[in-house]
């Protein structure tokens, strides 16, 4: 196959005038070159296309693929993550990676949040705040935990997030509200081990890669997985490899992910991340349908690592998955 490789170059934005969190979520070139170097060992042709402007550019100059291997995070809107599978689809392109309405649902927190309990999961009780003055309505037992609603990479997660009063919401969230220009998502917090499940698959076909549990080291800033926590994790944090056959909650905490995925209809590969409460029972945080792909740094391809899978096996797991709507397309 002919492979088109969307991404957006956190180098080319630093460039642009954009800070390092503005830009935490997107790829350093060595990312890029691995996938490609994958890709290409597999037996397929590459072709580097870039973030969603040149994507247009590409498109509109009748550049065409028989798949897209997208990992674009986009800069603008709450459905960011939907633009580049959205404009591929109008273009009848299969993409790797979930469809554009679950690009965008799984972005919004309490959206994700809203279906994952409809589907009778578990998930800490919750409230949206869009403006200051719905603090006064938020009904939740303390402590709580607020974060902007569509955020990755632990922005705008810290210390502060862990919230005792009616007073520290209201300062957190009038801080979250204008930096971030978008609702803040405030849940109950859940003081138990956490956990970040591998998921390979779509539907039927999706299974449990792995389990990391993510372990806070004392200098780490306590209580979350924060910004910080994950721009230094080599120094902050420690992934173990947990297993479901000799732990109850790792299983109960897979058994949520695995139907979460099934429920929410990502597709291919990603990662759903879970926190217990005080008794041990697992709750769904989020899911994340387009996970990194740093081989050495990002969590999908850590637990592929951890459980004994290359990384060239895991970006073909990812492909195979995609190439079934690439034949269905063709109509193979």
């Amino acid at each position: 196959m002919k492979i088109g490789l969307t991404y957006d170059l956190r180098d080319e934005y630093l460039a642009a005038g954009y800070d390092e969190e503005a830009t935490a979520e997107f790829d350093r070139a060595d990312t890029i070159d691995s996938i490609e170097n994958a890709i290409r060992s597999l037996g397929h042709e590459t072709d580097r296309i870039g973030h969603i402007r040149q994507l247009v550019t590409r498109l509109a100059a009748g550049d065409r693929w028989d798949l897209v291997f997208n990992i674009c995070e986009g800069m603008h809107g709450i459905a960011r993550e939907a633009q580049v599978p959205a404009l591929l689809e109008a273009y009848e392109i299969p993409c790797t990676f979930a469809d554009p309405v679950v690009m965008a649902v799984c972005l919004h927190k309490g959206l994700t949040k809203t279906l994952v309990e409809k589907a009778g999961l578990p998930t800490a009780r919750f409230a949206v705040v869009e403006q200051i003055s719905d603090v006064e309505s938020v009904d939740l037992p303390y402590p709580l935990f607020a974060k902007p609603i569509a955020e990755g990479t632990g922005k705008g997660v810290s210390p502060a997030s862990c919230i005792s009063s009616v007073e520290e919401l209201r300062e957190v969230c009038t801080s979250l509200l204008k930096k971030f220009r978008q609702p803040v998502l405030v849940e109950t917090y859940l003081c138990g081990r956490e956990f970040t499940v591998g998921i390979l698959g779509t539907g039927d076909a999706a299974r449990v890669l792995g389990t990391l549990e993510i372990v806070l080291l004392s200098d780490a800033e306590p209580g979350a997985y924060s910004y910080v926590n994950k721009e230094r994790c080599e120094e902050l944090v420690r992934y173990d490899l947990v297993s479901s056959s000799n732990d109850s909650e790792v299983a109960e905490a897979e058994r949520i992910a695995l139907e979460s995925w099934r429920a929410l209809k990502a597709r291919d590969g990603g990662r759903v991340d879970l926190r217990s409460d005080g008794n041990g029972q697992p709750s769904f945080i989020e899911a994340n349908p387009l996970a990194g792909l740093h081989p050495e740094h990002s969590d999908l391809p850590m637990i592929a690592t951890k459980t004994g899978m290359p990384y060239q096996q895991l970006v073909e797991a990812i492909i195979n998955s995609a190439a079934q709507r690439v034949n269905h397309r063709d109509g193979l």
